[in-house]
């Protein structure tokens, strides 16, 4: 298990399923992972029935670098998929975990990570139940890439979608745009800038769970979480299932750190359109907006949460922007990729 320099890597016997792999599973996945149901090390979960409909979502993370500040692409993993269960309304219930490791990666590194799947999944109450370990040669994946699914239940009555959305709906963003993508961004190009350029890796659910328990049932009617491609992509995707309405925003009501908006001034990059990894968009009836906004106040995960924008009648799909000196843009999707492997 050395190398020539006497440090710990992956091997490729790690794959292999025999000795070496039990050695990787039994010291470093159970050390941190251990819960009843994964240390059975069946080929499947086998989890009790609750009522309500089932969520499933899926997602791989391939980022780079695979450390950065706020986070690293286990807490990516973890959040990730809770998040993605979460804008549907749902209690996620467990996660699964699977990994393609390179030939020489360093045990340290992998450790590293693992605890971290495992602080994140403690701390969310979303324990991983099941997992899957894969080791390819050297050169033929980037130290690691992982996937992870999850499980969760959305109870009756519960109904998220962007389909939902009605006219006068009000836009609420959960907090302020771009820090993951920018903090990606300077971290790959060795950058170092002032403020505290960290990205906002977290779990949403019980966000959503307080907005559900707390808002008038039938209120919150559609929830994103503007990851890849940003605000902007987040917004015009709600604009096209919103059928017959338009999305209007207003520039000056959008939160925006000012260590970001520096560093996209400087990089040439529109905050808007950046990746976030711990916020997400809620659109709420106007009755209700003022009180979404202040339970999502409330919680250190919305604490500067903004009501940003509304849905009116206007051309079918089309997201506006309000200007600062009065005027307005129409805001379109993300067109290519400004910042590769963000997650």
């Amino acid at each position: 298990m050395m190398n020539s320099k006497s440090k710990k890597t992956i091997l490729l016997d790690h794959g292999s399923g025999g000795i070496a792999s039990q050695e990787l599973i039994a010291n470093i996945f159970l050390k941190h992972l251990d819960n009843s149901i994964l240390a059975a090390l069946e080929d499947s979960a086998v989890m009790d029935n609750h009522p309500g409909k089932l969520a499933f979502s899926t997602d791989s993370y391939v980022v780079d670098p695979i450390f950065f500040p706020g986070g690293d692409i286990g807490t990516l993993a973890v959040h990730g998929t809770i998040n993605d269960l979460a804008m549907r309304g749902a209690r996620p219930l467990c996660l699964s975990l699977g990994l393609i490791l390179e030939e020489g990666l360093d045990l340290d590194d992998l450790e590293r990570i693992i605890a971290s799947i495992a602080k994140c999944s403690k701390s969310a109450g979303v324990p991983i139940v099941t997992g899957d370990t894969k080791v390819v040669p050297k050169d033929k994946c980037d130290k690691i890439f992982i996937n992870t699914s999850g499980i969760g239940i959305v109870a009756e009555g519960v109904e998220i979608s962007s389909t939902m959305a009605k006219e006068g709906d009000m836009i609420l963003l959960s907090g302020s745009m771009g820090d993951h993508g920018i903090t990606i961004m300077t971290r790959r190009a060795g950058l170092t800038l002032d403020g505290n350029l960290a990205s906002d890796s977290a779990a949403l659910h019980e966000l959503v769970a307080l907005l559900l328990e707390k808002l008038s049932p039938g209120t919150l009617h559609a929830l994103r979480d503007p990851t890849r491609g940003g605000v902007a992509t987040s917004l015009n995707e709600i604009a096209a299932a919103a059928v017959g309405l338009a999305v209007e925003i207003d520039d000056l009501a959008i939160p925006v750190k000012t260590e970001v908006r520096a560093a996209c001034e400087i990089m040439g990059l529109d905050p808007l359109y950046l990746a976030n990894e711990g916020k997400c968009l809620a659109l709420v009836a106007p009755e209700q907006a003022a009180e979404a906004l202040r339970l999502m106040q409330s919680t250190s995960v919305g604490r500067n949460a903004a009501i940003i924008g509304s849905l009116k009648a206007g051309k079918a799909g089309q997201v506006i922007l309000r200007t600062s000196i009065g005027g307005s843009r129409i805001i379109t999707p993300l067109h290519g990729e400004p910042l590769p492997r963000i997650c």
